[in-house]
């Protein structure tokens, strides 16, 4: 661990990098403490987090910057979370001040939300979908070649996909397929339904039909959507306004990774135990394309209904007390709303 002095110097060397983006003399250090040092005391310490991988030198007469393991010993021994200023909270209240016909419709407007305030990327990922409960299901024709099967779920969540089938299908099927899915797979949850698809439907549907693989497939295929994560990323394109032009490259590798699922959730890695909110640096993220990037995330809770993670994806000099304070509100402003969004069908 670092003296007191030394802390207050980092955590300075931090704060005004951030603000200005310019190396931190010993001079503009000594006007910024708030204790009185004098400035070749300060030029010491400086030279001490330096030796030791704190600090480092972009010219040999610059001022620091603080290093990546500077960062980390600021983020895990030195920052302070700010409170969010009234008109902020208000702005919040406001922006998702609407009403809300399906629960991704929330989820999406949270990841604007958050990219707007913050002119960084957002990401957020819906509550997981164990407990959500499948309660329709029906196959409606809708010419001779095409047919439409909707679901929907206990979070009045609905899917829907077109097939085209050949013009020779029978129809009648169609019907003791919706009937043999409605009798066994309605009211339980999704994870099981899609267990049962694979496990028990096709034995079941054997009777009716010489051959079901194909529709069985399809089907199967929609569930898979209704049961999955839901992602959603706003401001993208921010990325953009900290990187110069030979980072190009890794830009374009950034949208690759949060445009692929599973990239995403490795990357937001909601299996974290970990309820509180945590900030990872572009070295400890697995990619080159991160060097000069750090992602904070923030889980959030709605009881039994789950749990999702919100995230801000931006520059390594983010200003992570402000952050870290703003995500702490908006996921409970978050879960607020998704509970709310519950209720009403809770208790219907």
């Amino acid at each position: 661990m670092l003296s007191e002095r030394q802390d207050a110097i980092l955590r300075e060397v931090v704060r005004i990098f951030t603000d200005t983006g310019q190396p931190v003399g010993s001079k503009t250090l000594m006007n910024a403490l708030s204790f009185h040092v004098s400035s070749a005391t300060i030029r010491n310490e400086m030279a001490v987090l330096e030796e030791i991988g704190y600090l480092e030198k972009t010219h040999l007469s610059s001022g620091r910057i603080p290093s990546a393991m500077g960062y980390r010993y600021y983020l895990d021994n030195l920052v302070q979370p700010t409170t969010v200023p009234q008109d902020i909270a208000k702005r919040i209240d406001e922006d998702f001040g609407q009403t809300y016909h399906q629960i991704d419709d929330i989820i999406e407007q949270s990841a604007k939300i958050l990219s707007h305030l913050t002119s960084y990327t957002a990401i957020t990922l819906g509550p997981e979908s164990s407990s959500i409960l499948l309660t329709g299901f029906r196959i409606v024709p809708l010419n001779p070649r095409q047919i439409m099967a909707i679901i929907v779920t206990s979070d009045n969540n609905v899917e829907s996909n077109i097939y085209t089938i050949d013009e020779n299908f029978d129809t009648e099927l169609i019907e003791k397929i919706v009937r043999v899915v409605n009798d066994k797979l309605v009211g339980q949850p999704l994870p099981r339904v899609l267990k049962m698809l694979h496990n028990d439907i096709p034995a079941i549907l054997s009777e009716y039909m010489y051959s079901n693989d194909g529709l069985i497939d399809m089907i199967d295929q929609l569930f898979k959507k209704a049961g999955s994560e839901k992602y959603f990323v706003d401001g993208q394109l921010n990325l953009l306004n900290y990187a110069n032009n030979q980072d190009l490259s890794d830009v374009q590798s950034l949208f690759s990774i949060i445009n692929q699922s599973t990239d995403l959730k490795k990357l937001l890695d909601p299996s974290d135990a970990n309820d509180g909110i945590r900030v990872r640096l572009g070295s400890e993220l697995g990619s080159d394309a991160f060097k000069n990037y750090s992602i904070i995330t923030a889980n959030y809770d709605v009881g039994h209904h789950g749990k999702g993670v919100i995230a801000l994806l931006g520059p390594t000099t983010m200003h992570y007390s402000q952050l870290i304070g703003l995500l702490g509100e908006f996921r409970q402003e978050l879960a607020k709303r998704l509970i709310d969004y519950y209720s009403r069908y809770d208790d219907s």
